[in-house]
């Protein structure tokens, strides 16, 4: 059975800078244990550390921030699979996924590949971080403020902390407060609302609508001024 201690051993670049979190997330894995005895825990065993996983700390180009993983299951397969907004080839695309499908269809021609799984993009540099990493199935937020947080946090501090630079796009008020404390001098912050039906085409006083912000070509002219390789957001 994976721990997360075993999880973040194969995170290529990730344990050495995260290794005062060691103990952190050993508490972490206890009180999983102890959650597991009453419920289903998303997503399972091996794959709670997929964004680092994934996405080595000397490759990351850009960051999308979420908030939990999806809560539900088809048949006995979980949405959850450890990358914000991603779910498992086989399963229908959430409402905010088709939200980004989208914009980027606008932005960049994107022909709608017809599934969620968005780990394309970590094999290119994304890292698609939810700032709470499980939930028990069905309970959304159910493990907010049980001690995630600050291990996500401690992540985007080592981001952060490169020399880059990094597009961080930062989709809805969650992400915009993950986010506060982003260089802006070295890294560009794209703000913009959530993908969710519900705020995507709502802009605020500092942040615009997500749909027509044309935030993923902006994020690879950004790179691109900057010397770093492209993102192929259409490669899915």
């Amino acid at each position: 059975m994976e721990s997360l201690l075993d999880e973040l051993k194969v995170c290529e670049g990730w344990c050495r800078v995260l290794d005062d979190q060691l103990s952190h997330l050993d508490a972490l894995e206890r009180w999983l244990a102890e959650e597991e005895r009453d419920y289903q825990i998303l997503p399972p065993r091996g794959m709670r550390l997929n964004a680092l996983r994934y996405t080595p700390r000397d490759q990351v180009k850009v960051v999308i921030t979420g908030q939990d993983p999806y809560p539900g299951l088809e048949g006995a397969v979980p949405h959850a699979m450890g990358l914000s907004f991603s779910v498992p080839r086989g399963i229908k695309p959430p409402r905010s996924l088709n939200n980004i499908y989208k914009e980027l269809a606008d932005d960049c021609g994107l022909v709608p590949p017809g599934h969620g799984d968005l780990s394309g993009w970590a094999g290119q540099g994304v890292l698609m971080l939810n700032s709470t990493l499980t939930l028990r199935q069905g309970e959304a937020a159910s493990h907010a403020k049980k001690g995630w947080e600050a291990f996500t946090a401690a992540v985007l501090a080592r981001v952060n902390e490169t020399a880059g630079p990094i597009v961080f796009l930062a989709w809805g008020k969650h992400s915009h407060k993950l986010l506060a404390d982003i260089d802006e001098a070295k890294h560009c912050v794209i703000r913009t609302s959530h993908p969710s039906p519900l705020g995507a085409r709502k802009a605020g006083a500092d942040f615009e609508a997500f749909l027509g912000s044309r935030c993923f070509s902006r994020a690879n002219a950004y790179l691109a001024a900057h010397g770093r390789e492209e993102i192929d957001w259409c490669k899915l």
